[in-house]
């Protein structure tokens, strides 16, 4: 990893798109930085397209994209449960989906919600689920799914460090159970995650670009930059030619076998806010 300073100015200048991790990215106990909140504002303004894709649930995110528990955030869309299901601002039959648009029921006029599998598919998946939910917590003593599980539709969340503290032996341990029934895996800073469906971050992003730009993210990756902090954000950091970790993913690193490109000099959002500011900046050099 490359101080962000070392970033080129030409680099920088042609970015036109931002997708960023949330948690311990943008957000530090799950409150966003204002710095964050501030700097997705100002990217907008700029003209940019802003994507948060996050392991979190479809209904956690909810309230950010609506704004009920304070201001919305600005961003164009939101991406969920690595990569599975997104909010999309405007009402569903402002937009069309082949893959199940589904609205929630509070919030006819002002988000659709997408996702990549059909009802059907969710259905079955959903009952297979909790079976292996049920089985994680009988065998791995103090296991609990995450406390955000209420609002998951595609996926299983399991708490490790957000609110227990478990060992990395006990990770590994949960995620060979969840292995053996073929679930897909990832590691987020928090929540062990496990889905049936070859979801993550940067599939998640390419299906997103489709959706709502009608474009291919892989042909333009020269235009677009992610920022994350952790272990379920190295399909972005493998992909991605312009990407950047907040200082705090450090006690990751070891972990890791794809590292960003740049290091931001400060950690969660404010390190969010360095990267933003740095391609603000670069436009002022045209």
């Amino acid at each position: 990893m490359k101080p962000l300073a070392q970033w080129p100015v030409d680099s920088r200048r042609a970015i036109r798109g931002v997708f960023t991790d949330i948690d311990d990215t943008l957000t530090h106990d799950g409150h966003i930085a204002p710095e964050a909140l501030q700097a997705l504002g100002d990217l907008k303004v700029a003209g940019l397209t802003v994507i948060p894709i996050t392991g979190r649930p479809i209904g956690w995110c909810e309230p950010f994209m609506a704004g009920t528990n304070g201001p919305s955030w600005p961003v164009d869309a939101m991406v969920a449960e690595n990569g599975a299901v997104a909010f999309v601002p405007g009402a569903a039959n402002a937009v069309t989906s082949q893959i199940g648009l589904q609205r929630p029921s509070d919030m006819r006029e002002v988000l659709s919600k997408r996702y990549q599998q059909s009802a059907e598919v969710r259905t079955a998946n959903r009952q297979r689920m909790d079976a292996i939910a049920a089985q994680v917590c009988a065998e791995v003593p103090g296991m609990e799914l995450s406390r955000d599980s209420a609002g998951r539709e595609t996926d299983l969340a399991f708490d490790y460090a957000e609110f227990a503290h478990h060992s990395p032996e006990t990770v590994q341990r949960v995620l060979a159970l969840l292995q053996s029934h073929g679930m897909q895996t990832t590691v987020s800073s928090i929540h062990i995650h496990g889905c049936f469906g070859d979801f993550n971050k940067w599939t998640g992003a390419c299906w997103i670009v489709r959706e709502l730009l009608g474009r291919d993210l892989s042909t333009e990756l020269d235009q677009w930059v992610f920022v994350g902090d952790s272990g379920n954000d190295q399909a972005m950091f493998e992909h991605f030619r312009h990407s950047a970790g907040v200082a705090n993913i450090a006690r990751f690193v070891p972990q890791l076998s794809h590292l960003p490109t740049y290091l931001t000099p400060s950690a969660r959002g404010a390190g969010f806010a360095e990267v933003a500011r740095a391609i603000l900046e670069a436009r002022s050099f045209a």
